[in-house]
C-alpha cells in the first residue's frame, strides 16, 4: 500500500479560490528592521574609527556582512546613512539622559544626572560617538538636518536650564550652550583609563557651573557706613 504525504493547503480567498502561501509581513519586517539596525550600528563603528570622508560604502556594507549593491537599497547615498546613524545617536543620548531623570526632583540635581548620561553615552558607546559640535565642509548638504536632529535634544537641555535659578545677568541660553559645547567636547581629550569615569566627568562639570550660578547670585555686601560721633 502506497503511502500518502499530508499536504498543508494554503487559506482560500472569498471566492473559494485558493491563493498561495506567503511569509508573514511581520516576521519580514522584523528582519529588515533588524537587518537596516545592524547596518546603522556598523556604519557608526566605521564612522567614529575612519571618519565620514574616510569611510566608503563598501567599508560599511563589508562590516555589516551584505553586498555593497544591497546596501542602497536601505540607504540611497552614504549621506542619507550618516543623517540615520547621526539621528540614532541622539536617541540614544536623549534616551540615557530621561532615564538618568527618574525620580530626582531638585534641578540642579536633574543637572547633574543629565550631564552624567549625556557623557556615559557620547564616550561609551559608537552611536553616541558619532555625534559632534562640528561638521566636516562635505556635510554641508545635510547638515540642516543634523543641527535638526540636535536641536530637539536640546529642547529637553532647554527645560531642565529653565528650572534653574539663575541670576538674572547670566542667560539661560549661553548658560545651555556652554553646558552641551562643554559636554560635546570632551571626546575630544577624554582618555580610557583617565583619573574620571565619563559619568564623574559630567558630573564635575555641572557642579562647576553649579558653583559659578551660586557665586553670582550672592548679593554684594553693602558697605556700612560709619556712625557719626555724637556732639556732647
Amino acid at each position: 500500500m502506497s503511502s500518502s504525504k499530508r499536504v498543508a493547503r494554503a487559506p482560500k480567498r472569498a471566492g473559494g479560490a485558493e491563493q498561495p502561501a506567503t511569509v508573514p509581513e511581520a516576521a519580514a519586517d522584523g528582519r529588515a528592521l533588524a537587518r537596516r539596525q545592524k547596518i546603522i550600528s556598523e556604519s557608526a563603528r566605521q564612522f567614529v574609527r575612519q571618519g565620514f570622508d574616510g569611510t566608503s560604502m563598501r567599508d560599511i556594507a563589508a562590516a555589516s556582512g551584505i553586498m555593497a549593491g544591497s546596501l542602497y537599497y536601505h540607504f540611497a547615498s552614504k549621506e542619507e546613512l550618516f543623517v540615520a546613524v547621526h539621528g540614532a545617536g541622539m536617541q540614544l543620548i536623549e534616551k540615557a539622559v530621561r532615564r538618568s531623570l527618574a525620580g530626582i526632583e531638585d534641578p540642579w540635581l536633574r543637572l547633574e544626572a543629565a550631564a552624567a548620561a549625556h557623557c556615559e553615552a557620547l564616550l561609551h558607546t559608537d552611536l553616541g560617538a558619532i555625534v559632534s559640535p562640528q561638521f566636516p565642509t562635505s556635510m554641508a548638504k545635510i547638515q540642516p538636518r543634523l543641527i535638526e536632529q540636535r536641536d530637539a535634544y536640546e529642547q529637553l537641555i532647554k527645560r531642565l536650564i529653565d528650572d534653574l535659578n539663575l541670576p538674572p545677568d547670566m542667560p539661560a541660553r549661553i548658560f545651555r550652550l556652554h553646558f552641551l559645547g562643554a559636554l560635546n567636547w570632551v571626546p575630544t581629550w577624554y582618555r580610557v583609563g583617565g583619573s574620571m569615569s565619563p559619568s564623574e566627568i559630567g558630573r564635575h562639570l555641572a557642579r562647576m557651573l553649579r558653583g559659578l550660578g551660586n557665586a553670582a547670585l550672592v548679593e554684594a555686601p553693602v558697605p556700612v557706613r560709619p556712625r557719626r560721633a555724637r556732639a556732647r
